[in-house]
């Protein structure tokens, strides 16, 4: 690692998640207020924002070329730990989808898949990139995803398993995929569109069913209500910090969690959310701009998949936070309160500097 790898690091990326990471601190400890139990959660989240940056410079000071020579090796990690998941897993957020480490900190094995599978598949396509009109290339990324996304799936974790089937579809995209494998692909998804239906969890049925008829099961659609009420009350500048009244009345349930957005929202009205999400978007598109000076496909497609990441959760969380799609769980990325949500963040950005800092060089 020399010195001018390190003038290569993106500074102002950093700046905007610590940013936009101490935002949600603020946000989280308003949203836990006059709740017992979760009063420690804002320092439990500075933690994780510190050890989050700690993992970050220590991926970023490696090549990303020398890491993705270990890639099969994580890659089958994660998938034994996945595979514990249904054996061992504890259900402590509605779904089985948590290790106990040493019986004390939960690890959730579905974080680390979206690592694993971003450089799993970039690390494919990249070395494949002109073979990417061969439908056996296709079938091939196709099998690498499959593992992950049934074992996510089956936990049940349908959110992050759309996240990670969106982030396949990123690399395709951004690798190459071929018009008619994409129409392909669209037609077998329709077509096995009753079957998915069959294997959904009953809640997960429910979540789209209310979202198409919000009468259908007024109670299911209770906390969205909540999260319409929180954001069209909030006007132009907000109730005032630790002011909302759904949020600190406790109407508004996982309120520091999913719904995060929203408290923001009706305390700090639309100039609030507006710069929560510019920092967002800010951040994006810094990962873009790393991708479109990496040196190589690998690094490209890579960082591509993690800004892209990045985007899809966003537009999730806060479209269900609007009533614009379905409740997936996403969390709202460096804002919602999660340390396994906040360290795989980190580990995919670390992954990002590493390739800014390896950048190609500039020609005159």
């Amino acid at each position: 690692m020399t010195r001018r790898n390190w003038r290569r690091f993106d500074w102002p990326l950093l700046l905007a998640i610590i940013l936009l990471s101490t935002y949600g601190i603020f946000m989280i400890a308003s949203a836990v207020q006059g709740d017992p139990e979760l009063l420690g959660y804002p320092q439990r989240q500075i933690g994780y924002l510190v050890a989050g940056m700690a993992l970050m410079f220590v991926v970023a000071s490696f090549d990303y070329a020398l890491l993705g020579s270990f890639t099969a090796v994580f890659y089958a990690g994660v998938l034994v730990l996945l595979a514990l998941v249904g054996l061992i897993g504890q259900n402590l957020f509605g779904a089985q989808s948590w290790i106990l480490f040493l019986g004390l900190f939960p690890i959730q094995p579905s974080e680390l898949a979206k690592v694993a599978l971003a450089l799993a598949l970039a690390q494919y396509l990249a070395a494949r990139q002109e073979q990417m009109g061969d439908v056996r290339t296709i079938l091939a990324a196709l099998a690498i995803m499959a593992p992950v996304l049934v074992l996510v799936f089956l936990e049940p974790d349908l959110g992050t398993a759309i996240v990670l089937a969106v982030q396949g579809g990123i690399l395709f995209l951004a690798a190459g995929l071929r018009v008619r494998h994409l129409l392909a692909g669209g037609v077998a998804g329709l077509a096995l569109g009753p079957l998915f239906w069959q294997l959904l969890a009953d809640h997960q049925r429910t979540r789209l069913l209310i979202f198409l008829d919000p009468t259908a099961d007024p109670d299911s659609y209770f906390n969205v209500d909540q999260a319409l009420v929180s954001v069209g009350s909030g006007g132009l500048l907000g109730k005032g910090y630790g002011m909302g009244t759904q949020s600190q009345l406790h109407f508004l349930r996982v309120r520091h969690t999913d719904f995060i957005f929203s408290v923001t929202a009706e305390e700090l009205g639309f100039v609030g959310a507006l710069v929560m999400v510019a920092l967002l978007l800010f951040i994006i598109l810094r990962l873009w701009r790393i991708a479109e000076q990496a040196r190589d496909p690998f690094g490209r497609l890579l960082a591509a998949a993690i800004a892209g990441i990045l985007l899809f959760q966003t537009a999730v969380n806060i479209g269900m936070n609007m009533g614009l799609v379905p409740v997936t769980g996403l969390p709202l990325p460096f804002v919602s309160y999660g340390g396994n949500a906040m360290l795989s963040l980190f580990l995919l950005v670390g992954l990002a500097q590493s390739v800014a800092m390896r950048k190609k060089k500039i020609e005159f």
